[in-house]
């Protein structure tokens, strides 16, 4: 039966063939594997009945079949119960990926390296464009757009939703409320409209958004100013669950700053502001702050996560430079890719920019159109850079402090 699990991805994937979909998910089922909120777990940490790791969530923008398989290996290795496999509204679109794709893929994955449990899907930065909202003709469509969004996406099994509202933060503004007023004001009337969407047995696990990642670091002012707004809108509403997590801006920003030079720009992260953000969080019933863009930082950093009391590292842009980069991906198809890029996306090449930081900051636009042509890529060099990448997923694991992690979640969830 399992021979045939490639072959349903692909019709899912390539044919959008339901039944594949549906046979994947009757499959996981009967394996045991049960798709779930981080919801009781947070709400534990903000009780402080656990502590000493922070969750990973990885963001697999291509070979996402394989790449999960590389994750579940880890995950059986090392009993690792904590980890979240998520998909952000750009991410949707330009990896040509929607979460009723997503979800079912990784499942497959799942079935195929023989793992039962507990499993999170998320909606990750699912973000209020400032242009179309504070532009009245496009406001209320862009309202509705990531309403539909988070529709989908429960529909399909992601139980998670993060909530980005931080766009429309006004620094212009003096005071710290009035810069948040936008951003809690949209962030509440969002978590209205996911609670009449979850199922009777699983609160829907919701993160908002502090400050947007590569603006201004947040500060618990900003925190403060945010979650007391917040708090007084969801109280309009009959009796609501609110957040249980906030994302926050440390110093990070989304895939790295490539120099000149090629290499990566040194990041400063600021670790004692996401400890206190953290800590502020805990006091309002939350599990703790949120930290993106980390998976380019260096390895030393996610020591200082743990520490930090972060609930939450993003992980994304990493493991597409690891494909993208890797000596068995073809450098024909590589070639082929960065010409592409050099007439369809020069229009966001700057002026300052060498090509070189131009093609590393553009290339994840690439996944949707060569999706097929990097899913032909001969299933041997898949496996070379699996195993590259299942390298870097069991640092990540060790130094998140998920090792040993699946009795925990199993006192949290019931298969």
């Amino acid at each position: 039966m399992e021979k045939d699990i490639e072959k349903l991805v692909y019709k899912l994937v390539f044919e959008n063939d339901e039944g594949a979909d549906r046979e994947i998910r009757k499959r996981a089922d009967t394996q045991g594997i049960k798709l779930a909120s981080t919801y009781n777990l947070y709400k534990a940490r903000a009780k402080n009945e656990w502590d000493g790791f922070s969750v990973p969530a990885f963001n697999i923008r291509t070979l996402t079949f394989d790449t999960a398989r590389a994750i579940f290996r880890q995950v059986l290795k090392k009993k690792v119960g904590a980890f979240i496999f998520e998909i952000a509204r750009s991410e949707v679109g330009y990896t040509n990926q929607k979460m009723s794709e997503y979800v079912p893929v990784i499942l497959a994955a799942a079935l195929k390296e023989g793992f039962r449990g507990i499993l999170f899907f998320q909606g990750d930065h699912f973000q209020i464009k400032a242009e179309k909202f504070f532009n009245e003709r496009q406001k209320n469509e862009e309202i509705s757009a990531v309403k539909e969004l988070i529709k989908e996406s429960i529909e399909a099994g992601a139980y998670n939703i993060d909530i980005d509202c931080s766009t429309l933060v006004k620094l212009n503004e003096k005071d710290l409320r009035d810069q948040q007023k936008h951003n809690f004001e949209l962030t509440a009337l969002l978590t209205f409209y996911i609670r009449q969407l979850e199922l009777k047995n699983a609160t829907i696990s919701i993160g908002g958004e502090v400050g947007e990642i590569g603006g201004k670091n947040s500060t618990p002012e900003d925190f403060k100013a945010f979650i007391e707004g917040y708090n007084e809108e969801i109280k309009k509403f009959d009796k609501i669950e609110g957040l249980v997590k906030i994302a926050v801006q440390t110093g990070a920003t989304h895939g790295g700053i490539v120099l000149p030079s090629g290499e990566l720009k040194s990041v400063d992260i600021d670790f004692e502001t996401l400890k206190k953000l953290s800590q502020e969080a805990r006091k309002y019933g939350m599990g703790g702050a949120v930290q993106h863009g980390a998976s380019t930082l260096p390895e030393e950093c996610f020591d200082r996560f743990l520490e930090s009391g972060a609930v939450e590292i993003h992980l994304a842009t990493a493991f597409q430079n690891m494909v993208y980069d890797s000596s068995y991906f073809p450098a024909e198809l590589n070639e082929k890719i960065s010409n592409w890029l050099k007439k369809e996306a020069i229009k966001e090449k700057k002026p300052d920019e060498t090509e070189e930081q131009f093609l590393y900051k553009a290339r994840k636009k690439a996944l949707g159109p060569f999706k097929k042509e990097i899913w032909g890529i001969p299933q041997k060099a898949k496996d070379k850079i699996s195993e590259e990448l299942e390298k870097k997923f069991a640092v990540i694991f060790e130094k998140l402090g998920v090792e040993n992690t699946v009795d925990l979640i199993n006192k949290y969830y019931i298969l």
